[in-house]
C-alpha cells in the first residue's frame, strides 16, 4: 500500500510540474495560435532560431546567470556552513537578534533590501558590475541556506567528530571525513534554494546591475509584457530548464544518500 502512495504522489507531482509546461512548449513552436483553437494552425521553427541567435542576447544572458548563480551559491555556503553550525549547535548572547534579522530579507520585499543598500553599492562602486549583483544575490540567498542548514545540524551530533579529533585528525580532514558525508543531503537542498532563488533574480539584478549585467530573466521579461509569446515561451523552457535539471540531479543525489544510510541501517 506504501508503495502504491508513493506511486500516486510521484505521478501527481510530475503532472503538476509537466502540465503547465504543454502550452509552453506549443507556443514555442507556434507560428499562429488563435482562440478557441486547442492547437496552433502554423507550426515554425522562428522562435527557437531567435533563441540560438545572437542578436536574442538568451545565450549571454544564460552563461551570465549561471556563473552568478554558482558564485552565489559558493558564497552562501561558505557564510552558511559556520552561521547555521553556530545557531544550531551553541547558545550566545544574542542568539534570537541573530535568528530575527536573518529572517528580515525573506520578510521584506527585495526591492526595498535592494534600495536600501544601492547608495552603499554605488560609493563602493559595486554598481554595473558582477560582483556587485553577486552580492545584493546572497541577500535573499544566504537565509535559506541557515534556515536549511540549521534543521540539519540541530539533528546532528558532534560525537563522531570529537573522535576523530581525538584520534589525531585535523579540521579539515574531520570536516571532509565526519561532517560532510553528515550534512551533505541537507547541504545539497539548501545549495539547490540558494541557485535557484540567484538564477530568478530580477529586480535586484536590475537596479544593481544597471543594464550592464545581462541576465537571462532581464531578457525574459520583456517578451513576457509584450504581445510575442511564441518567443516569449522558448525563452521561458531555456530558463526553466535548469531548475528542473537542479530537481533531477537533487532527487537523484537524495536518493542515493538514502540508500547507503538504508544499507548501513541494515547493517
Amino acid at each position: 500500500m506504501l508503495k502504491i502512495f508513493r506511486w500516486v504522489a510521484l505521478i501527481s507531482l510530475l503532472i503538476a510540474v509537466i502540465a503547465p509546461m504543454i502550452p509552453q512548449i506549443m507556443w514555442s513552436f507556434a507560428h499562429r495560435w488563435l482562440f478557441p483553437a486547442l492547437v496552433p494552425s502554423d507550426w515554425s521553427l522562428g522562435p527557437w532560431q531567435y533563441v540560438l541567435s545572437p542578436s536574442s542576447r538568451v545565450g549571454e544572458g544564460f552563461v551570465t546567470s549561471l556563473a552568478i548563480a554558482l558564485v552565489v551559491s559558493f558564497l552562501s555556503i561558505l557564510v552558511g556552513l559556520p552561521t547555521s553550525r553556530a545557531l544550531a549547535l551553541y547558545n550566545f548572547r544574542g542568539k534570537e537578534t541573530v535568528e530575527w534579522l536573518l529572517m528580515v530579507p525573506i520578510i521584506v520585499p527585495s526591492l526595498v533590501a535592494t534600495m536600501g543598500i544601492h547608495q552603499v553599492f554605488i560609493r563602493l562602486h559595486l554598481t554595473d558590475t558582477f560582483l556587485g549583483v553577486c552580492l545584493v544575490h546572497m541577500i535573499p540567498c544566504i537565509p535559506y541556506m541557515v534556515l536549511v542548514m540549521s534543521s540539519v545540524f540541530a539533528n546532528y551530533g558532534t560525537d563522531l567528530e570529537d573522535t576523530a579529533r581525538s584520534l589525531g585528525a585535523g579540521p579539515f580532514q574531520v570536516f571532509r571525513h565526519v561532517t560532510l558525508p553528515g550534512i551533505l543531503p541537507g547541504l545539497i537542498v539548501a545549495t539547490m534554494f540558494t541557485f535557484l532563488i540567484s538564477w530568478s533574480q530580477y529586480v535586484t539584478t536590475v537596479l544593481i546591475g544597471g543594464g550592464n549585467v545581462i541576465t537571462l530573466p532581464m531578457v525574459l521579461f520583456p517578451f513576457i509584457s509584450g504581445t510575442n509569446y511564441s518567443n516569449a515561451a522558448a525563452i521561458s523552457l531555456v530558463f526553466v530548464a535548469p531548475a528542473i535539471l537542479m530537481l533531477i540531479l537533487t532527487s537523484r543525489q537524495l536518493g542515493r544518500e538514502s540508500a547507503v544510510m538504508g544499507g548501513f541501517g541494515r547493517l
